[in-house]
């Protein structure tokens, strides 16, 4: 294989990123020059989402994008997308090679057999193999990595089209990922973020439980800094919440999928949770650790969801000590069980809702912030150089900047948390 310069781009998921960045690192292991996506390559790889249909769209595009920049390049697509709808992408102008989620990761030696053959002659490989675990992890680009521990989901939520591109639930060992994060912690990296499709899932198969993770990794003094990903309600129960609170490592932050405050539409989504476990989840965290951040996936829209369901989850959200929202608008999926239903919320009313809770969100955040006025904390700095200043987070995920100092990058720094700078951001 001639080609020398590559460029990756991903969408989706923390999982995804883990795994684009160990591609990417392998190609540069191997002598490749990688580019910036907007730049000229020989080769693209685009790893794919297909959690809505405006994942899907910005997918399409990046394939466009990618021929216009070089009608020449090779183009391999990879991920989700790949896996659900082959054909699809496979008849895009351009495209050269289409990966699911196990034939990616032989994504060197599949571009290597297209040598001598013909541009656009399609070659796909996108039958899953759901009982395989391949670790990733990023490091090189961020002063965090995101270290992928599980993969797959056996929950099958009514909206949701992830176990169907990623197979069943599946973990690594708390053995491997202890090697990994020590690897990883031998480049300089000071935080991991740990990863997963079903997160609180890790070792249901192989004997093993997060908790006994967590435990893990708490002993590992190589890593400073270690922050959970998102984690089912139903999952995050009091003994990891306990541990977490007495930890030296892991962050007072959790991320806690909601998606509705309305038992009924729980119901409808197959979700495994009421709105009472859920409060009780918040409530016990913030028993424990008063300062910790809590973020909530919120989806509006769903379909059934009448004015009185929406009213009840703003409330129930309302009600909440949570820290902010991640809101997203119910798109209709392929293969699910709620993509059958017959009784859509109308697009004008779903904006409406979205629009209600990002506002809600808005309002939340502010108030974290205002609760952490005067406090103490340790801001792991980035590399960003933004008009002059740079940016961090707090132990509870409060962003910090202050004036680029290429001293502060990748360092944890003490700072009082005392004025907030008209963009929201606290200043150091």
């Amino acid at each position: 294989m001639d080609q020398k310069t590559i460029a990756f781009h991903h969408f989706g998921c923390k999982v995804n990123y883990a795994e684009a960045s160990t591609l990417s690192r392998q190609f540069k292991e191997k002598g490749f020059e990688l580019l910036d996506f907007k730049e000229k390559a020989d080769i693209y790889v685009i790893s794919t989402c297909v959690v809505t249909a405006v994942a899907e769209k910005k997918c399409r595009a990046a394939i466009r994008q990618a021929h216009k920049l070089n009608p020449a390049a090779r183009i391999a697509v990879i991920g989700c997308f790949s896996e659900l709808k082959p054909d699809e992408i496979s008849g895009m102008e351009g495209v050269d090679l289409v990966l699911g989620h196990t034939g990616k990761f032989s994504l060197m030696e599949e571009l290597e057999k297209l040598d001598g053959i013909p541009q656009n002659t399609t070659d796909y490989h996108a039958h899953l193999d759901a009982e395989t675990f391949i670790p990733s992890f990023s490091y090189g680009d961020r002063t965090r990595s995101f270290l992928k521990v599980q993969d797959g989901c056996d929950y099958f939520c009514s909206y949701c089209t992830i176990p169907l591109a990623r197979g069943h639930s599946r973990s690594d060992t708390i053995a491997n990922v202890i090697a990994n994060a020590k690897e990883v912690s031998a480049t300089g990296i000071r935080e991991i973020i740990l990863t997963g499709v079903n997160i609180g899932d890790f070792g249901h198969h192989n004997g093993e439980t997060f908790a006994g993770l967590v435990d893990a990794l708490e002993n590992t003094e190589e890593i400073p800094r270690i922050r959970i990903s998102s984690i089912e309600p139903d999952l995050l129960n009091d003994a990891i919440i306990e541990k977490i609170a007495v930890s030296k490592r892991f962050m007072p932050h959790f991320h806690i999928p909601l998606q509705s405050g309305n038992d009924r539409v729980l119901s409808a989504m197959k979700r495994k949770y009421n709105c009472d476990l859920y409060a009780s989840r918040v409530r016990n965290i913030h028993a424990l650790l008063p300062s910790a951040c809590i973020a909530a996936d919120v989806i509006v829209g769903f379909p059934g969801e009448t004015d009185e369901e929406f009213e009840s989850t703003y409330e129930f959200i309302n009600s909440l000590n949570i820290s902010y929202l991640h809101v997203f608008t119910y798109s209709k999926r392929d293969h699910t069980l709620a993509g059958k239903m017959t009784d859509p919320v109308q697009d004008k009313v779903k904006k409406e809702r979205s629009d209600r809770l990002h506002h809600l969100s808005e309002l939340k955040k502010k108030e974290f912030y205002l609760q952490n006025i005067g406090k103490e904390a340790h801001v792991l700095f980035e590399s960003d150089n933004s008009e002059g200043f740079m940016h961090g987070f707090t132990e509870n995920y409060i962003r910090v900047k202050t004036k680029y100092d290429p001293g502060l990058v990748n360092q944890i720094v003490p700072v009082t948390l005392n004025k907030i700078d008209p963009d929201g951001t606290f200043i150091r």
